[in-house]
Formats: C-alpha cells, sequence, structure tokens
C-alpha cells in the first residue's frame, strides 16, 4: 500500500512540474499561410500542397482563407500580421500588379508593407477562340484573327472575368498592339466568361490555361496563342502572342510574402524551405496538374518581379480605363 501511496505521490508531482511554465514542453510554432481567396481554387490548392511539403523543415503550416474584395482583405490581414516568420501571405498578379491601379485606395501598400520570399509558381494565359465561331469565320491563327478584326471594324467582341481582370487587360493590350477594335463584355467571374465563349456569346476571351485546357482537348475551343514569351509545354504546338506581337507578354503568377520588417535571417529560412519545395519532383507533378510551372526564387528577384509587374500593370490598366472605387 505504502509503495502505491509514493508511486501516485510521485506521477502528481511530475503532472505538477509539467504543467509550470518553466518546465513547459518545447513545442514547434505553428506557421500560417493566408490565402486571399476560398478554399478549392487554384491559390488555396497550390498553397496546401507547399504546406505539406515543407513540414519537415517548417513544421506545422497551415492555410487560412481570407475571401473577399478582390483578394484585398487577405492581403492587408499578411500585411498586418506580426513579423515574426509565422504569419505570411499570398501575393497575386491582382494584389501586387493590378490592383494598386484599380482600386482608388487600398487597405495595403503593395512596394512597403511586404517582405518577398519567393515567387511559387506561374501559369500561361491562352487566347482561345469558340471552335464552331473560328471555323465560321475561317480563322485558324493569330493573324487570321488580326486580319479579320481589321477588315471587319466592330463586328468581334471578347469577354473577361470583370472590368480590370487579367483577361481585360491582355485583351485591350491585344487590341492596341494589333490595331483592331473589338467590343469588351465583362462576366462576374472567370467561370461565366468561358461559359459565355462557349455558349457563342463571345468570339475570343484570354483565360487561364489550367482553366481552359479541358476544352482546347475536347476541340470546343481553338487555341490561337499563349500570351508568355515561350511556347507552353502542355500546348508546345500552339504559337505565342509575342511572335506575331513582339513583346506581348501576361502571365498569371503568385507568391509567398511576409509582412515588413520580418528578419533578413528569417526570410532566409523560409526562403530556403520553399524553394526547396518548390524544386522536389512531388510538387512539380502536382503543379503540374494544374497546368502552373513552379518559379522558385530569391527575396531579391521576387520583389524585383513585382516591382516590374506594377509598372507593366499601370500602363494597362490606364489603357483599359478600368476603375473600382
Amino acid at each position: 500500500m505504502l509503495n502505491r501511496r509514493h508511486l501516485i505521490t510521485h506521477a502528481a508531482l511530475a503532472s505538477a512540474t509539467l504543467a509550470l511554465p518553466g518546465f513547459a514542453l518545447a513545442q514547434t510554432p505553428t506557421t500560417r499561410i493566408i490565402v486571399p481567396f476560398a478554399a478549392g481554387g487554384p491559390i488555396d490548392v497550390t498553397a496546401r500542397v507547399l504546406a505539406e511539403a515543407v513540414k519537415g523543415s517548417l513544421g506545422t503550416v497551415i492555410v487560412d482563407n481570407r475571401a473577399g474584395a478582390g483578394g484585398n482583405i487577405g492581403v492587408s490581414a499578411a500585411a498586418k500580421a506580426a513579423p515574426d516568420g509565422l504569419t505570411l501571405g499570398i501575393a497575386t498578379t491582382a494584389s501586387h500588379g493590378i490592383n494598386p491601379w484599380l482600386f482608388s485606395k487600398l487597405p495595403y501598400d503593395p512596394a512597403k508593407d511586404f517582405a518577398p520570399i519567393t515567387q511559387m509558381l506561374r501559369v500561361p494565359n491562352v487566347l482561345v477562340m469558340n471552335a464552331e465561331a473560328a471555323t465560321r469565320l475561317n480563322i485558324n491563327s493569330l493573324a487570321d484573327l488580326i486580319a479579320y478584326g481589321k477588315a471587319n471594324p466592330g463586328k468581334l467582341n471578347y469577354g473577361s472575368g470583370g472590368n480590370g481582370s487579367a483577361g481585360h487587360l491582355a485583351g485591350e493590350l491585344f487590341k492596341n498592339q494589333a490595331g483592331i477594335f473589338a467590343v469588351h463584355i465583362p462576366y462576374n467571374g472567370g467561370n461565366p466568361a468561358q461559359i459565355g465563349l462557349l455558349s457563342g456569346q463571345v468570339d475570343f476571351n484570354f483565360d487561364n490555361l489550367a482553366t481552359a485546357a479541358p476544352n482546347i482537348r475536347s476541340g470546343r475551343l481553338k487555341a490561337l496563342a499563349v500570351t508568355t514569351l515561350q511556347r507552353s509545354n502542355v500546348l508546345p504546338d500552339v504559337p505565342t502572342v509575342a511572335a506575331t506581337l513582339p513583346g506581348f507578354e501576361i502571365d498569371t503568377w503568385w507568391g509567398l510574402v511576409a509582412p515588413a520588417g520580418t528578419p533578413a535571417e528569417t526570410v532566409r529560412k523560409l526562403n530556403t524551405a520553399f524553394t526547396d519545395a518548390l524544386k522536389s519532383p512531388e510538387v512539380k507533378t502536382r503543379f503540374g496538374l494544374l497546368l502552373a510551372e513552379p518559379a522558385p526564387n530569391s527575396p531579391e528577384q521576387f520583389g524585383e518581379f513585382m516591382n516590374r509587374e506594377r509598372v507593366k500593370y499601370e500602363r494597362l490598366v490606364k489603357l483599359s480605363g478600368a476603375k473600382v472605387d
């Protein structure tokens, strides 16, 4: 009985000791990635792939979806987080390239409020036509589309996911460089815009390759050109817009950022963890299912890239006349 009482006493003392602050067991802090869009989309999916891939080096990494206001709510939350390397955000073409010129006021400063970590990926956009319309109008190439537009002013139209969207800006740049006119038909999102194209409501769209690829393969859409400077590995037979209109380049990208003020040593540690993951065969394969190409780089390279994107989209937003107040 005495031995048993001693054992119980020792066990109680041990439990009490572990409960004391000075004797607390060390735990690896959790890293959080704020995704400024709803769960299930490509940005969310790729963030979750990376969160899983870096758990060996960073420990537990969770994804926190903060959707709304074109991504501004989530991006603002990341900017205002403590600069301790435990809260990261996703910077996108929209949040760090387009929105600074599209919105009259932003709840964050894309140039000052973030410490770049690494670009995650890029997804080519593609100029696609309704296949039936392409056949009816005898358009088999980008040159054919431009020639038709010049011979039939005002007869072409194109759709996009909304005013100021990447598809809208690509369309305006194309019109400007090709010297043609086409009516812009804005839809409430990328999916309605694709439905409008498939149903013949519009003649062409600049769509994300990941979204358009299934309908290109099924023959419902005709791919005329990709918007990157190089051809896509997914559609190697489809030429670039730049082959006809030199200098034309627009694609979709996103990457990781931390709040401004995050220590440089912490940023380097995060960069190493995430770029190693982006280079891994597993991540490349899983991104490939989304027709996305990993694009790891240094914090300095990613920062310079985003600066160039802001300069590019300032001109394009002004060209389009789009504004959100």
